[in-house]
């Protein structure tokens, strides 16, 4: 089957997440017809798997102005602007019913496996340009292609998460333990996954957001009648500072700072132990079936029940190799992009709006958006993926003079980390500060062997990611 026309094609939308829908409800908005390929059986199907756990970010920034005028006609009504929402409530409440208003546009259960051009590998020059993209997909009913005049890809990194392996790679042995490990923030309000941890002892590897999260959790738990001798024990590779846990009462996100507080309970309190300056190296088992971590510098720790490994995420590039991307070698973000948002460089409050020619690649009509955009970096806020769909949209219908308008003012803090706890609706705003502590300071906790308290300066931008 010969390809048609380029101009008469769709814009193919990799990912029905957040980023994605808003791509679709901007290509409408400019005359375009988008087609979101979602790999999971609903919209919104990643953000489902973490519906357990609350955002810091508030409704009014968790909604995007294409996807609201899309919606209205419908009588749908945003929720109270200042609460705080669940991964849940993200997804009922507005993922689902901006799919629904999308309609055809939105196709789930197509797992993409491949984007090239049509008839062109990656090596081939030839008329390159003015070739469709060819986009290859499964369903349950076998394999299928279609044809794309450009290919937004918004899947996200929720499918890839980092080891626990301090060299990037699977710890040894970390594969074979995988019946007691888990790179998810897990939901203890679920009878069984609660009875997986209740009364145990689990490691919690990290240091962002989600360790903070994982680590009031097991708090909670041990706190509570059916949780008793619950401990968890917090592995960082770094030392204990006054930036550490965050902001606290001075961060200028008030449920991000209640999160770094609740983690910071959970040690002093005595419900977690910390193990610092501890990069793991192989993950075995001992007699009874409990899981010992080996660090590179020879330590041992006591035995685990549970893992629970919250390093960050990376990007699947696999499904793009007859693409021609242009990557940053640490991030595997934009080249154009990395520079603003490494987080050796950047503090959350410095990374500002972008737009497509921070994303564009040495393949011409090919984006990544949203989570993805960022490679490994652990700085995202929503409304950036929204002005940057927004910037693509507008480049690809060709109004370059939209497309590079910045439309978005960021809080001066920005978010570090993504989805957290937050289970109070009614903590007060704090003035001043900002991203993180203010000033590197030692933090006495307790700990149990082999772990140790250690002093170490805040790194450079001092943001709060993982």
């Amino acid at each position: 089957m010969n390809a048609p026309a380029t101009t008469e094609l769709p814009v193919v939308v990799i990912g029905a997440g957040p980023a994605g829908l808003a791509a679709a409800a901007h290509l409408i908005d400019q005359g375009i017809e988008p087609l979101v390929l979602e790999a999971g059986p609903t919209a919104g199907a990643a953000v489902r798997e973490w519906s357990h756990v609350r955002l810091f970010s508030t409704w009014d920034e968790l909604t995007d102005p294409a996807a609201e005028k899309l919606l209205a006609p419908t009588g749908w009504t945003k929720p109270d602007a200042t609460t705080y929402l669940s991964g849940g409530d993200w997804a009922e409440l507005y993922l689902q019913p901006l799919a629904d208003v999308l309609g055809d546009h939105v196709r789930v259960g197509a797992t993409v496996t491949g984007v090239s051009r049509t008839g062109r590998d990656r090596i081939v020059d030839a008329d390159r340009e003015s070739q469709p993209f060819v986009v290859h997909f499964t369903t349950t009913d076998g394999e299928e292609r279609l044809f794309a005049r450009a290919v937004i890809d918004a899947s996200g990194t929720w499918t890839t998460p980092s080891p626990a392996g301090a060299s990037g790679l699977p710890a040894l042995g970390e594969n074979a333990a995988a019946d007691r490990i888990t790179y998810r923030v897990p939901d203890l309000k679920d009878p069984a996954i609660r009875a997986r941890y209740a009364g145990k002892r689990t490691a919690v590897i990290g240091s962002g957001a989600s360790a903070f999260t994982a680590l009031a959790y097991l708090a909670d738990l041990a706190k509570s009648d059916d949780g008793a001798g619950t401990k968890g024990v917090w592995i960082l590779r770094r030392g204990i500072s006054g930036s550490t846990f965050g902001g606290g009462e001075a961060d200028q996100l008030p449920a991000r700072g209640a999160l770094g507080l609740a983690a910071k309970a959970a040690v002093d309190e005595g419900h977690a132990d910390a193990v610092t300056g501890f990069r793991t190296e192989a993950i075995e088992r001992d007699g009874e079936g409990r899981l010992v971590l080996a660090g590179e510098d020879g330590r041992r720790l006591d035995p685990v029940d549970e893992v629970i490994v919250l390093t960050g995420f990376r990007p699947d590039l696999s499904f793009l190799s007859e693409i021609r991307l242009g990557l940053d070698e640490r991030l595997q973000a934009p080249t154009e992009l990395a520079p603003l948002i490494d987080p050796n460089q950047h503090s959350c409050g410095t990374v500002y709006p972008h737009g497509h020619r921070e994303l564009s690649h040495p393949e011409p009509g090919v984006y990544l958006v949203g989570m993805k955009s960022y490679g490994r970096a652990p700085t995202f806020l929503a409304m950036t993926g929204y002005e940057q769909v927004r910037s693509v949209a507008a480049a690809i219908a060709g109004d370059l003079e939209s497309a590079d308008r910045v439309e978005l003012t960021l809080p001066e803090t920005g978010v570090c980390g993504g989805a957290s706890l937050f289970d109070d609706p009614n903590a007060g705003q704090a003035d001043g500060g900002g991203c993180c502590a203010p000033a590197p300071a030692l933090v006495q906790i307790g700990v149990g062997t082999p772990a140790a308290t250690v002093t170490e300066e805040a790194p450079a931008g001092g943001c709060c990611g993982s």
